[in-house]
């Protein structure tokens, strides 16, 4: 990855929400953005000393010409007035009196969480603006074709030009967006449905830090055990970053190294989750006990696959998604072997390459050589993941 393609990643949303916050005009500031990166792709031979300054600054001058057209063909304020306007109402946004978000990021988070977009769209729209999430790994994500979600990103942009880079009054009321939008973008880190990158833990760290800091602004009255859960989900998945991949290539949980799983992350999640073990059934709340199942096993061998079975149904009747079926097919292979696995995948369908995949394991496990050979090629057609891919092959191969 070039280092123009890893300022893409890391450091549009930050700078994106920077020149939200000074322009408030998320067209422009998008814009500008985009500009101030092709720019750089022109000219950079070699890159300046603060690239992310460089850009920031290439992009506010193309969002003030672009601020100096449009007051010159209104007959307005000259260039000058109109920079004083702009820097006072920027200082004005980044000290609102008695509001307690102080992350930027934030802020363009809940404006991309804005009650006028359907929750889907502001998910799509911050794992786009916020993280630089490639448009066909949301629509991955989604289970829809990238056609559609480029669209619908489209007419969310659209729909949020001339919105006010404000805090709302009721954040709460935005809360369960962000949360989701979060969850979505932990896991585009560790699911890439492109590209070479086994996973994106960088990428699953910004979604750490937005959970955190919201936890942090919200009210003492808010109920946290979504949010908590959340966070403790995020930690105990995220605790396994430096066992899932060896010289490059994935390792799936049962060959991980357990010893490199980071034990502070894993104590905080279970931590986090303790007070809310008897709480009504939620989401996030099963999933998280499901990840503590995993994280207190020792040895693969150590896993009550029995206890993790009952929660994917207790989640499954909760959703009714189709994810969660088939990882409660996987669960039950391992709790009660590979054709019980298979049976809870029958009828269900799927985008992608992870149902395939996941039933050519089970096909090999259960000695249906045949039928797994087919199942396995099925899901490297389907797989856009080069790592991903490269281990679905040498499963087959192993055939």
């Amino acid at each position: 990855m070039t280092s123009l393609e890893s300022l893409l990643r890391d450091e549009w949303g930050r700078l994106l929400a920077l020149l939200v916050a000074q322009f408030r005009r998320l067209d422009l500031a998008e814009d500008g953005l985009a500009e101030a990166f092709e720019a750089a792709a022109r000219t950079w031979t070699v890159a300046p000393d603060n690239p992310p300054a460089w850009l920031l600054t290439a992009a506010r001058r193309r969002i003030l010409d672009r601020l100096r057209a449009e007051a010159v063909a209104a007959r307005k304020l000259p260039l000058l007035a109109v920079e004083a306007s702009l820097q006072e109402e920027a200082q004005q946004v980044m000290a609102d009196a008695g509001v307690p978000v102080r992350d930027e990021r934030l802020r363009l988070v809940l404006l991309c969480a804005h009650p006028s977009l359907p929750p889907e769209s502001a998910a799509a729209l911050t794992l786009r603006l916020v993280l630089g999430v490639p448009t066909e790994d949301i629509a991955r994500l989604f289970l829809v074709p990238t056609p559609t979600m480029a669209a619908r990103l489209t007419r969310a942009r659209k729909r949020l030009a001339g919105e006010s880079f404000s805090i709302p009054d009721d954040l709460s009321a935005r809360v369960g967006v962000v949360a989701d939008v979060a969850y979505l973008a932990f896991t585009a880190g560790y699911a890439p449905g492109s590209g070479p990158d086994v996973l994106r833990a960088s990428v699953a760290g910004e979604a750490i830090r937005l959970v955190r800091v919201l936890r942090a602004v919200l009210p003492p009255s808010y109920d946290l055990v979504e949010l908590d859960a959340l966070l403790a989900l995020m930690l105990l998945q995220h605790s396994r970053r430096d066992a899932r991949t060896v010289g490059g290539r994935l390792v799936l949980l049962p060959d991980q190294d357990r010893s490199r799983w980071d034990l502070a992350d894993i104590t905080e999640g279970l931590d986090l989750l303790q007070p809310w073990v008897g709480a009504p059934a939620s989401p996030y709340l099963l999933q998280a006990l499901i990840a503590a199942e995993h994280a207190v096993a020792l040895e693969p061998g150590d896993t009550d696959w029995d206890r993790i079975v009952q929660r994917y149904s207790e989640l499954e009747a909760l959703t009714g998604s189709p994810i969660v079926r088939l990882n409660r097919a996987v669960a039950v292979a391992e709790a009660s072997g590979p054709a019980a696995g298979l049976s809870v995948l029958e009828g269900l369908a799927l985008p992608g390459h992870r149902l395939p995949a996941t039933r050519a394991e089970l096909l090999a496990r259960s000695g249906r050589l045949d039928e797994a050979r087919t199942a396995y090629d099925e899901a490297i057609g389907r797989c856009g993941n080069l790592a991903e891919r490269a281990h679905l092959i040498e499963r087959r191969a192993r055939l």
